[in-house]
């Protein structure tokens, strides 16, 4: 709960994954629209690459399989659809790492050791909940829902919508975050590939966007 609190300091509040370009050209424009969008990005985009990344970083882990948890490491920093996505994944990624040294174990040496690259957000948070002991089965749901509630966050500042909208946009969604935790837990490296090519558009298309509030 401490390590995806809105309070951890890895700048999560910076980015809206190209949500930001979406409201800017109207695709997402009230609670429904940015509920359809978030829905694709989870089951389809990158929520889903991000819970097959953490599935099979916390199963290296686990496994002790240094080459397996380089592997995922490395496919997880090169596998980003746009310079900000690459961006937003590797900064909240690598402050994740900084900040929960505070919660010390041998898995954040592993990955140091194996992997000398820029560490994406949920290969950091899979390495840190297995060197734990929490099972893929807590972890990776937390997370996911962690993603999704900045999601929202973003939405709701700008769009604008009500924080109470915002919560039902979150709790409207919680199905999709056990389905795709669920299904990316039994899925390989082979499965990574998203289908939401609006949403990587929109990411691409943000880093010239005039106005712009987010990072990416």
């Amino acid at each position: 709960m401490a390590w995806l609190s809105p309070a951890f300091p890895v700048g999560a509040f910076s980015y809206s994954s190209g949500i930001e370009w979406a409201v800017e050209t109207g695709d997402i424009k009230d609670a429904a629209t940015l509920k359809d969008w978030l829905s694709v990005m989870l089951a389809d985009g990158g929520g889903f690459c991000d819970a097959i990344l953490f599935a099979q970083a916390h199963r290296a882990v686990l496994g002790n399989d240094d080459q397996a948890l380089h592997d995922v490491a490395e496919l997880a920093a090169a596998f980003a659809p746009s310079k900000e996505r690459h961006l937003e994944t590797t900064a909240q990624g690598n402050a994740f790492i900084e900040a929960a040294r505070a919660w010390p174990c041998e898995a954040h040496d592993k990955l140091k050791s194996v992997w000398s690259g820029p560490v994406a957000y949920p290969v950091a948070v899979a390495v840190t909940a297995a060197g734990h002991g929490i099972a893929v089965e807590q972890g990776l749901p937390a997370y996911l829902h962690a993603l999704t509630a900045n999601w929202v966050s973003a939405g709701v500042r700008l769009i604008p919508l009500g924080q109470t909208q915002g919560l039902h946009v979150l709790a409207a969604l919680e199905g999709a975050i056990i389905a795709t935790a669920e299904r990316s837990v039994q899925a390989s490296l082979d499965d990574l590939g998203s289908s939401a090519f609006r949403a990587d558009l929109s990411s691409a298309l943000h880093e010239t966007q005039y106005t712009r509030l987010f990072r990416s």
